[in-house]
């Protein structure tokens, strides 16, 4: 298995990339299992969604080369595995920006002129870590961690047929739980490796394309037309 980790956090030395460092340690504890980081921050990726970009949704032009080699990177994977802090109980835009860009029409989905969406991303799983200072209660009570699951868990990834073998908040308000989190981040990365097999798999096989009107009236996307 060869796992992409994606961060989104301007500073090096923060608690997410020491998440994102302990997923990878458990991940390539495994041997036969690899992984590679993408630090959107360190690497300068640009969130903002552009006329281009549109153009490349309504089928009218191509993508743009730094599109294209995030989508390359995610094609050599066979996990993504995305660590982030939860701002305003979402991701940050630099990552949510990444989603808007890279998962495209026609690569990640395809909405046909029939009213159903094909699904192409069903032979890439995805591991979720969001990281909060927040405590259990205050999620809990106020259902912030069921909501960002229907939106990303759902709305983004189950559009693209994308399973989402696990999804976990990660959350830390003295440094007992910061350590806690950093050995529950090592253990998410090792049962990944563990549950995975080693065999790479052909990207949109006939597996991976799954044809579904399901959600398609609910979660339509309306680029450019808002």
């Amino acid at each position: 298995m060869h796992a992409l980790v994606v961060t989104a956090h301007p500073d090096a030395a923060s608690f997410t990339h020491a998440v994102a460092r302990q997923v990878i340690a458990g991940i390539e504890a495994h041997p036969g299992h690899t992984s590679e980081m993408a630090d959107l921050a360190a690497e300068g990726f640009d969130p903002r969604f552009t006329a281009a970009d549109i153009g490349l949704f309504q089928r009218r032009g191509p993508a743009d080369a730094s599109v294209l080699a995030e989508q390359r990177r995610i094609d050599r994977a066979d996990l993504l595995v995305l660590v982030y802090p939860v701002y305003w109980w979402s991701m940050p835009g630099l990552l949510k920006g990444w989603i808007d860009r890279v998962f495209t029409q026609g690569w990640a989905y395809d909405d046909v002129p029939e009213g159903t969406t094909v699904k192409m991303l069903g032979r890439l799983a995805v591991q979720l870590v969001g990281i909060g200072g927040a405590d259990e209660g205050t999620y809990a009570r106020h259902g912030y961690a069921d909501a960002m699951r229907t939106q990303i868990d759902h709305g983004i990834f189950g559009y693209c047929g994308a399973p989402v073998v696990g999804s976990d908040f990660l959350l830390h308000s003295d440094p007992p739980s910061r350590e806690r989190a950093l050995r529950r981040a090592f253990d998410i990365g090792s049962g990944l490796a563990v549950a995975a097999p080693h065999r790479r798999t052909a990207r949109h096989d006939q597996d991976g394309r799954e044809s579904s009107s399901d959600d398609a009236d609910e979660c339509r996307l309306s680029i450019g037309a808002n």
